[in-house]
């Protein structure tokens, strides 16, 4: 008999975690989302996501560890895959975490599956959003950080580590700003929403208000503050620059940019096509289609249930 029970899907991100109980068709049934808590303590984290999936759970009617078919987890890279051990850039209290192991005492046993999460969105984009028929996709998560993930061949790579597609990290200014990853110039140290907000700051934006956003930079662009506009363009062209490299290498048909940056709309995406009509000269690239995730914020959480709703397809482990 086919197994109807539903996932409980989780998004670890440095802005938020979010969590859902997701039907076998893809749908979501419930959720619930939360600030990170920025406390250098693992242990807080961790109860405060453990609340937010009992919270999820309840409003969805699961009471028992039998009712879901399994866990399916996006985490921040990078980490040890399949073992889900994670070291999230963007979350410094969680370093060697072990993520999978943890959920998997917390619910009995039950199956857990932790990929990144941006590959958990080309999977959730590819099975149910805008990559749904084509065989070449690239996924991306625009936010706290800048993430991704691979569809090649209709086949998600994984990579030698299982961390393959990590197109925050690719220089598009070797003379840029420095990443928290020890390199320099990486698109992640200019694109990613904190990188943004601090370069505006240095620019005289919004001088004593500390606690303003990226969010808070976009809407300003939106209403055509210059230092909202030239933030997103800044985004956008380098965004755009990575974009280029990855489809001359992987020949992609689509790109679905998803994450709270995407949110912003013509601002991030119009520089994004410039930068990309630029740097993709070859006929092959100029095809590519750069869109917003169809899913929007429930791309990742889709995705993480596909690791078991279509685990042929996205999960390549035990």
């Amino acid at each position: 008999m086919a197994d109807r029970r539903p996932v409980l899907a989780v998004d670890v991100g440095g802005t938020k975690l979010a969590a859902a109980v997701v039907a076998r068709d893809g749908w979501l049934i419930a959720s619930a989302q939360m600030p990170t808590p920025r406390e250098p303590d693992p242990e807080l984290l961790w109860r405060a996501l453990c609340g937010l999936l009992g919270r999820v759970l309840a409003s969805a009617g699961v009471r028992e560890v039998d009712g879901l078919s399994g866990i399916g987890v996006g985490c921040g890279g990078p980490m040890e895959w399949p073992a889900g051990v994670v070291s999230p850039l963007n979350i410094p209290a969680w370093r060697s975490f072990p993520l999978r192991a943890r959920l998997r005492e917390l619910f009995a046993g039950s199956p857990v599956r932790v990929h990144n999460d941006a590959i958990c969105l080309v999977a959730g984009e590819h099975w149910r959003g805008a990559g749904q028929g084509r065989d070449n996709v690239l996924g991306m998560v625009v936010s706290t950080g800048v993430g991704g993930g691979l569809i090649v061949d209709s086949r998600l790579i994984g990579g030698a580590s299982g961390n393959a597609g990590h197109i925050g990290h690719v220089v598009v200014d070797p003379a840029g700003p420095e990443c928290s990853c020890g390199g320099r110039g990486c698109l992640e140290a200019i694109a990613r929403g904190p990188a943004l907000v601090a370069w505006a700051r240095g620019q005289g934006w919004r001088a004593g208000q500390p606690d303003a956003t990226a969010r808070d930079l976009a809407e300003d662009g939106a209403g055509g503050n210059p230092l909202g506009v030239a933030a997103m363009r800044r985004a956008g062209r380098a965004l755009g620059i990575a974009i280029a490299s990855a489809t001359h290498l992987c020949d992609l048909e689509v790109v679905s940019v998803g994450g709270g940056l995407s949110q912003a709309g013509a601002l991030l995406f119009g520089p994004l096509q410039e930068a990309l009509h630029a740097h993709a000269r070859l006929d092959f690239a100029q095809r590519v289609q750069v869109v917003p995730a169809a899913l929007g914020q429930d791309a990742c959480l889709v995705g993480a249930a596909a690791l078991f709703l279509a685990g042929d397809r996205y999960w390549a482990a035990d």
